[in-house]
């Protein structure tokens, strides 16, 4: 029998592919999905080729960054694609979130795995042989140059990193 922390692990780590399905014919975001996707499931070279143009086509769209190449995993979201920049060596789990103007690069020492469930908010910078484990949250424009472990919240510049609280223990807010 699962209990809620391992139902919601095995939950986070199954893709929720209908987060990437296009709801309408400008999705930017999504059509630039759509387009790594092919091209990384092709296996004739035309397909490939009409892949690489619809990906240069919605990378212009969308205003991003994000190789053909790339390692991304399913379920993967951008609200607001625009300024995403992603390094060809990255990892991205599945079902992660990233937020616009979100950059995902190369520091000497590695590139940045994302584990899965990862939360990236606006203007987050990831650098390095990073680590960033399942259900972190990265708060907007956060500088993330070490390991941030599952389920914490890593926030500033340099992020520091905030535990979650523990269930059932309330807020000082809501105590009364």
């Amino acid at each position: 029998m699962l209990n809620d922390d391992q139902r919601a692990s095995s939950a986070m780590s199954e893709p929720d592919w209908n987060r990437e399905r296009p709801r309408r014919w400008f999705d930017p975001s999504r059509k630039l999905l759509r387009s790594i996707r092919d091209y990384q499931g092709a296996r004739w070279a035309l397909p490939r080729k009409l892949a690489v143009l619809r990906h240069r086509f919605w990378s212009v769209m969308a205003a991003t960054d994000i190789p053909l190449t790339v390692q991304l995993g399913g379920g993967l979201l951008l609200p607001h694609p625009v300024g995403v920049v992603i390094h060809p060596s990255a990892v991205i789990g599945t079902n992660c979130l990233l937020f616009q103007n979100v950059t995902i690069g190369y520091r000497p020492g590695g590139y940045p795995v994302l584990e899965d469930g990862v939360d990236v908010g606006a203007g987050a910078v990831i650098l390095g042989g990073v680590r960033i484990g399942s259900g972190a949250r990265i708060g907007a424009n956060a500088v993330v140059l070490r390991d941030v472990p599952a389920g914490a919240v890593a926030v500033g510049n340099p992020a520091r990193i905030k535990r979650p609280r523990p269930a059932g223990k309330p807020s000082l807010a809501l105590s009364s």
